[in-house]
C-alpha cells in the first residue's frame, strides 16, 4: 500500500482554505492599518472588518450588529457565560449546563461555582442526548443561564436546541425574563444549518479554525437587547463588549470562510455525509466487534466515534499516525489527560468501550481515496493489536462490547 498523508482530525482543527489565505494576505501587507484609525489605511481595514461581520451574520441568519469578534471558541464561551452571570447575578446565581460540554464551558462553570454560583449538570442518555424533562425540572427562580452545546465535539450528536428554547420562552412568559440561553456551536457552524432565529438562542459561540479559517479568531452572536458584562477593559472596540485592537487579517479570513461555507453548504455537507457513512460502513463490514457511539440520526455529517473491542484507542492512534493517518481519541483540548473521555463516560459506556474509542472527523476536502487508505490501515492494525492480546482478554472485550 502506497503511503499517504490522511488528516481525519478536523474537529480539532481544519486546514485553511486557499481562498481564505488569498483573502487575508493583503491585510498582512498593504492594507495593514489599525481598523480604529481615521486615515485611509485604517478605514480600509475597518471596511474589511465590517464586510466580514456581515458574512458571519449571514451564515447564521443574524444581524451584523449582533456579531462580536473574539479570539476563538474558548473566549466566546467565557464571554457569553461570565458576561451573563456578571450582568444578571442580582436576579439569581444558578446556571444549567450538561456533563458533555467542552472544557471551555465546564471549566468556566467550575470557576463560577468556586465563587458561590450553583451549577446543575444535566445527564445524557446512552446516545448522548439530554432529556427535555431534565431541563424543565432543573430551572428554578434563581436560574439566569442555560448553556447547552449544539453539536458534541467527540460524537457529533446534536442537541434539541429549539425544544429547549421553547421551554425557556415558557418560563419567560411566566415572569422569568432574566433567563438566558447560550449554545457552543463551534462544531455545528458550517456543518449543519445554524439559524439563530429558528434555534431561539440568545448567545452563540463559533470558531474560525473549525471551518477552514486560521486559529486565533472567532465570534460571539449576542441577540439584540441582551445585556452582557465585558471581561476585559481598555478601548471601546466591538461595541464596547470586547476591547483590543482588531485582528484584521484573522477577521477577514473568518468572513471569507463563512462566505464559502454558506455558498458551498449543500455540496460540502452532502459530500462529508456520504464519505462519513462510507467510512463507517466499510469499518463495520470489514472489522469485527466495532460499535458506533452516539445517536446516529441526530449527528453532524463529518464526525463518527467508534469503539474497537480489545484494542486500546491510544495504541491504535499511534499505529495509524505511523502510517500517516491523523485521528483523535477525543477533544484536542483534553489531550495529555490520563482521564477517560468525560463525554463517553457521561454516556455510560463501559470503561473498555471508552478506552477503545477513536474519533474520525472529516472536512470539506476529505476524499474517498483517503478513506479507503485509512480503512485498509485500520483493518491491518486492529488485527495485529488484537493478535497481541491473550485470547481470553479478546473474548472478554468482545462480550463487553456486545452487552
Amino acid at each position: 500500500m502506497t503511503e499517504m498523508k490522511v488528516y481525519l482530525d478536523n474537529s480539532a482543527t481544519t486546514p485553511v482554505a486557499k481562498e481564505v489565505i488569498e483573502a487575508m494576505l493583503p491585510y498582512l501587507a498593504e492594507d495593514f492599518g489599525n481598523a480604529q484609525s481615521v486615515h485611509a489605511f485604517g478605514q480600509r481595514a475597518k471596511s474589511a472588518v465590517e464586510q466580514a461581520r456581515r458574512e458571519v451574520a449571514a451564515l447564521i441568519n443574524a444581524q451584523a450588529a449582533e456579531i462580536i469578534f473574539v479570539s476563538g471558541g474558548t473566549e466566546a464561551d467565557n464571554l457569553a457565560i461570565r458576561g451573563i452571570v456578571e450582568a444578571h447575578q442580582d436576579k439569581g446565581k444558578h446556571i444549567i449546563t450538561t456533563r458533555i460540554e467542552h472544557p471551555a464551558v465546564l471549566a468556566t462553570c467550575e470557576a463560577l461555582a468556586q465563587r458561590g454560583f450553583q451549577v446543575t449538570y444535566l445527564p445524557v442518555s446512552r446516545d448522548g442526548l439530554i432529556n427535555l424533562e431534565d431541563v424543565r425540572a432543573a430551572i428554578t427562580d434563581e436560574t439566569i443561564l442555560i448553556s447547552v452545546m449544539h453539536a458534541n465535539n467527540e460524537t457529533g450528536v446534536i442537541q434539541p436546541l429549539e425544544a429547549i428554547a421553547a421551554i425557556v420562552n415558557q418560563r419567560r412568559a411566566q415572569g422569568h425574563g432574566h433567563l438566558h440561553f447560550h449554545t457552543d456551536a463551534v462544531q455545528a457552524v458550517g456543518k449543519i444549518t445554524v439559524d439563530v432565529a429558528q434555534l431561539g438562542v440568545d448567545l452563540l459561540s463559533l470558531s474560525g479554525h473549525k471551518l477552514h479559517a486560521p486559529k486565533g479568531v472567532g465570534a460571539l452572536f449576542i441577540k439584540k437587547g441582551v445585556r452582557l458584562a465585558k471581561l476585559f477593559y481598555g478601548g471601546h472596540h466591538e461595541r464596547d463588549k470586547r476591547p483590543g485592537t482588531e485582528n484584521v487579517p484573522g477577521i477577514v479570513a473568518l468572513g471569507k470562510a463563512c462566505e464559502l461555507a454558506r455558498r458551498e453548504f449543500g455540496e460540502r455537507t452532502a459530500r462529508m455525509r456520504e464519505l462519513r457513512d462510507y467510512l463507517e460502513q466499510r469499518i463495520l463490514n470489514e472489522i469485527p466487534d466495532v460499535q458506533i457511539n452516539g445517536d446516529r440520526e441526530h449527528r453532524v455529517p463529518n464526525i463518527c466515534n467508534l469503539s474497537f473491542a480489545g484494542v486500546d484507542g491510544e495504541s491504535l492512534l499511534i499505529a495509524l499516525d505511523l502510517q500517516g493517518i491523523a485521528v483523535s481519541t477525543g477533544s484536542a483540548c483534553s489531550s495529555g489527560s490520563l482521564e477517560p473521555s468525560h463525554v463517553l463516560t457521561a454516556m455510560q459506556l463501559k470503561r473498555e468501550e471508552v478506552r477503545g474509542s477513536l474519533r474520525f472527523s472529516l472536512s470539506a476536502y476529505t476524499t474517498r481515496e483517503e478513506i479507503d487508505y485509512a480503512v485498509e490501515a485500520l483493518r491491518e492494525i486492529t488485527a495485529r493489536l488484537r493478535a497481541m492480546l491473550p485470547s481470553d482478554e479478546v473474548e472478554a472485550s468482545r462480550v463487553s462490547s456486545q452487552a
